[in-house]
């Protein structure tokens, strides 16, 4: 009886400790420049600020631009107009604005095919070859959204996602290129398929065209003549830091062979302000690429790089690691937003809303279910495995050894990864408890339990227990390294 209460105690005060200590998901900062009135009213827009840290918002107009600042950067500052963020695939629209401007000077046609835009690449596809550039900006060309070339990059770049730091480190210009003639692509006519990889070998054909390297043709051909000076490629100093909803900081995104398609973007309230401003009246090199060309299903169409809403709302948004983004635009009303925030949670809706309609529902979130679902097994697997193996009559220490590794390692992992602004943190805090538990209750079986159980392989129960110690221990010093 007297065990049971010490473990009893321990769970208690793990999990208050783990209360105090454990994960605290952003949120978003009292902190205020710019139009007071339009900071006032995206506050009032915000349902929950679980999740955001620093937001620069813009409300253009036909005769005016208003910016707000709400929060803070990530490195002791608040968020102004000129505030830099990456943008993501906001970049896709502005290569499809490439293609429009090119095409509008004779430079490029829309129909041309992949192969005559990169004449010295041996495609293996014929489908691939033939691909015009109107489809890849249009998403239409079947080419897959990344490209995995094997069992490594996509390990890597699964690790990169989850940990934090660049997935599409490595996949420079020169990166690309070299994978093209590879790449397959259906024949036939496509349907909308959203696509990275399509977009980004779309701006670096245009390049290879124009002759420059393609965030200069995109300075040459856009971003100078609307006076964009603080939009580019270049990783800018300073800069705004981003975050996870859930809190942990992680690297910027820099591989240059996905640039047309976003990658490495960054960009300033005040900026992107002056595009939509001149995307929406037109004036802006390259504005047809916003008009609506082809359906994407559900009444929405696209052009290049632009999708419109069947309530006539021409939108882009992009996500990063650590930011998200949103630019819209309603020609009819003469109205247009952008939403810039420095974590990974969405600012879709919030765009919507400013625009004067609802945010979509959207169905069932899949993936943040599973995500849940990850963080929730993670927090309590460990505990609920130790506990589970330390009521066995015919337990070892092997066994405890195993488990009690894991319900270390399963934790950390849980706070260093975790949704935390869709799981409450006490998850995490009820977890940490049950381990406290859990490890008691094993520290009792201890004196009585022997080395090794009986086993036909007992050099097979060591092995076992001496990866398990590896693997744990390798998780929990990547947890503590995020």
């Amino acid at each position: 009886m007297r065990w049971d209460r010490w473990a009893v105690l321990a769970a208690v005060l793990v999990a208050a400790l783990g209360w105090l200590a454990g994960p605290r998901p952003t949120e978003l900062g009292g902190e205020s420049t710019g139009d007071a009135q339009l900071g006032a009213l995206v506050r009032s827009m915000v349902d929950d600020p679980t999740g955001y840290r620093g937001l620069a918002v813009a409300y253009v107009t036909r005769d005016a631009v208003r910016i707000a600042g709400l929060g803070d950067d990530g490195t002791g500052g608040r968020v102004g107009a000129d505030t830099r963020f990456e943008i993501g695939s906001i970049g896709k629209p502005l290569t499809g604005m490439l293609l429009a401007d090119l095409a509008r000077d004779g430079t490029v046609h829309p129909d041309t095919p992949l192969r005559d835009l990169l004449p010295t690449v041996d495609f293996e596809d014929p489908d691939t070859a033939a691909k015009t550039a109107e489809e890849l900006a249009s998403h239409r060309s079947g080419l897959p959204s990344v490209r995995i070339t094997g069992p490594v990059q996509g390990l890597s770049t699964g690790l990169s996602t989850l940990g934090g730091t660049d997935p599409y480190a490595g996949a420079d210009t020169e990166w690309l290129l070299s994978t093209v003639g590879t790449a397959s692509a259906s024949g036939g006519a496509q349907g909308v398929g959203y696509s990275n990889y399509g977009m980004a070998v779309l701006g670096h054909a245009l390049a290879q065209r124009a002759g420059v390297p393609y965030p200069e043709l995109l300075r040459q051909r856009l971003l100078d003549p609307l006076g964009m000076t603080a939009t580019g490629y270049a990783l800018p100093s300073p800069h705004a830091q981003g975050f996870t909803a859930g809190g942990r900081s992680v690297d910027p995104w820099r591989g240059s062979g996905y640039a047309p398609a976003g990658v490495g973007a960054w960009s300033t309230a005040a900026d992107l302000a002056t595009l939509v401003s001149a995307t929406m009246d037109g004036s802006a090199p390259g504005a047809a690429a916003a008009d609506p060309r082809f359906d994407a299903g559900d009444g929405e169409r696209i052009g290049y790089g632009w999708f419109t809403e069947p309530d006539g709302i021409t939108w882009h948004n992009g996500g990063t690691g650590g930011f998200s983004a949103y630019l819209g635009f309603d020609r009819s009303a003469g109205r247009g937003v952008v939403v810039l925030g420095n974590t990974d949670r969405s600012v879709d809706d919030l765009g919507r809303r400013l625009l004067g309609t609802e945010g979509e529902e959207g169905g069932f979130d899949v993936r943040g279910a599973i995500r849940i679902g990850v963080t929730v097994f993670l927090s309590l697997a460990g505990a609920w495995g130790l506990l589970s193996v330390a009521r066995q009559p015919a337990t070892d220490r092997l066994r405890l050894v195993s488990n009690a590794v894991w319900a270390v390692a399963l934790p950390a992992l849980a706070y260093a990864v975790g949704t935390w602004q869709s799981v409450p943190p006490l998850v995490w805090a009820v977890g940490a408890g049950l381990s406290g538990y859990a490890a008691v209750r094993a520290a009792r079986r201890w004196p009585s339990a022997p080395t090794n159980g009986r086993t036909r392989y007992p050099w097979l129960r060591w092995t076992t227990t001496a990866v398990n110690v590896a693997l744990a221990a390798a998780l929990v010093t990547w947890a503590v390294i995020l």
